[in-house]
């Protein structure tokens, strides 16, 4: 028969006793549940912890055209765009590349000798041969920007990224957009060029544009892109060639801040002498998202069929390195 309580003496009795530990299991069971991961595959969110205050991201979308356009970011006033010559460039060219006549771009170089280019000479590019008063730049390559986000630095600098990716078959070169920051009421703060670091974006690469204003910046300021230039090349320019990368290591640090990384660039039997390569090592969080990047150059050239060992560090300026990116830019 079982006991009663003696509540003066506190006794339970075993029928009591046995509900109480059925209790305390039912209570342990559901905090159980409560920090078992979900699904296999799936890793719960955290959050981010780091000495960084990252600024709000505009969110801005990317749109079905592949071009992200902020209606509120101040373009420049029209002038002219400028290029600068380079080896084994010609006129006609430069003119196919900006879709414009001989005859136009010899009017706004008047002083250029179409039979004796300099290469580092920098020339006019009109808008259009009909129109001088037109918009400042031929109409820029469309392609998606796939994240834009400010970071603001321990000494209150902010860097901007955004993250562009050419989705064609063909390389842009001449990438460059304008990154205007907005505080919480939209009052204009200040606007930057944002720049990749190479002059090119290879088919199928991403990389990102980027820009550093300097302090003070205020906290919850966000970011508005314009894509200003971009120039999708025809697929016979030959100044660039087709090296790549391989064998590469990624070492990141115990504190995440910073990686090491290492491996090769090569070019194939086919491709002509490099006498200029640069390496971007673009350095990404847990999240995809650009933390960071670093630009290595060659020291000499590279002949065809050869490989070059690079070795350098890239830091992080918000958050934890998960992964570092490789893209390369030869010429001859």
């Amino acid at each position: 028969m079982p006991l009663e309580l003696d509540t003066a003496c506190g006794i339970i009795t075993p029928v009591q006793y046995n509900d109480l530990v059925r209790l305390i299991v039912l209570a342990a069971c559901i905090l159980a549940a409560a920090c078992t991961p979900v699904a296999a595959g799936i890793t719960p969110a955290a959050p981010a912890l780091h000495p960084y205050a990252t600024i709000t991201p505009s969110g801005i979308p990317e749109q079905p055209s592949g071009l992200v356009v902020s209606a509120e970011t101040p373009l420049p006033s029209p002038t002219p765009s400028r290029y600068t010559i380079q080896s084994g460039d010609t006129l006609s060219q430069i003119a196919e590349r900006f879709r414009i006549t001989l005859d136009a771009l010899l009017l706004e170089n008047p002083g250029v000798d179409p039979n004796a280019l300099r290469v580092g000479e920098s020339l006019r590019i009109p808008a259009s041969p009909a129109d001088r008063a037109g918009e400042a730049t031929p109409t820029p390559a469309a392609f998606p920007v796939r994240q834009i986000a400010c970071h603001q630095t321990a000494n209150g600098a902010v860097w901007c990224f955004a993250l562009v990716h050419n989705d064609t078959a063909d390389i842009i070169e001449n990438v460059t957009a304008q990154v205007t920051l907005l505080d919480a009421n939209g009052v204009t703060l200040g606007s930057k060029t944002a720049l990749l670091p190479l002059d090119i974006l290879p088919p199928g690469a991403s990389l990102p544009l980027s820009v550093l204003f300097p302090p003070p910046v205020p906290l919850g300021s966000k970011p508005q892109l314009q894509i200003l230039t971009a120039m999708r090349l025809i697929p016979t320019d030959e100044r660039y060639l087709p090296a790549g990368v391989q064998n590469t290591l990624t070492n990141v640090s115990w504190s995440g801040r910073s990686a090491n990384v290492r491996g090769e660039l090569f070019l194939p039997d086919s491709s002509a002498n490099a006498s200029t390569i640069w390496l971007a090592a673009i350095a990404y969080d847990g999240s995809g998202n650009v933390v960071g990047w670093r630009r290595w150059e060659s020291t000499g050239g590279l002949a065809a069929g050869s490989s070059l060992p690079f070795n350098l560090m890239v830091s992080s300026v918000a958050g934890r390195i998960a992964r570092v990116d490789f893209t390369v830019e030869a010429r001859p």
